[in-house]
């Protein structure tokens, strides 16, 4: 079956691809925030909009998510970011879901989001 990566890191190497399609099934990274001053709202709408350009790219949508795992600095922030997450996700069609606290490779992100979605 054919694979496709996208977006794959030039540097410090080719570390990862951010998007990866293997026949109907779409992965994408653990993806960050692109402005980590933003308060746990500003982050949560910037994975999610890079959520959507990635599985529009792969021809796909929210609406067809199977999973989504995320990680999130502090559980005080859990509320907040959820109200971000419950106006985007596709009511009708939400994924299975984890949460769960963790470290984060920098210290000014406070959430990280993997998807994994059908096409």
């Amino acid at each position: 079956m054919d694979i496709r990566r996208f977006d794959i890191t030039k540097s410090p190497g080719p570390r990862m691809s951010r998007l990866v399609v293997r026949g109907d099934t779409v992965y994408l990274c653990g993806l960050t925030a692109n402005d980590p001053t933003e308060d746990i709202k500003g982050q949560t709408r910037q994975i999610l909009d890079k959520i959507d350009h990635y599985l529009a790219e792969a021809g796909t949508d929210k609406s067809k998510l199977l999973q989504a795992n995320l990680w999130i600095k502090n559980m005080a922030l859990f509320a907040d970011m959820n109200s971000v997450w419950n106006a985007w996700v596709d009511p009708e069609n939400p994924p299975a879901r984890a949460c769960v606290e963790a470290g984060l490779a920098r210290p000014n992100l406070l959430i990280e989001i993997m998807v994994t979605a059908a096409r």
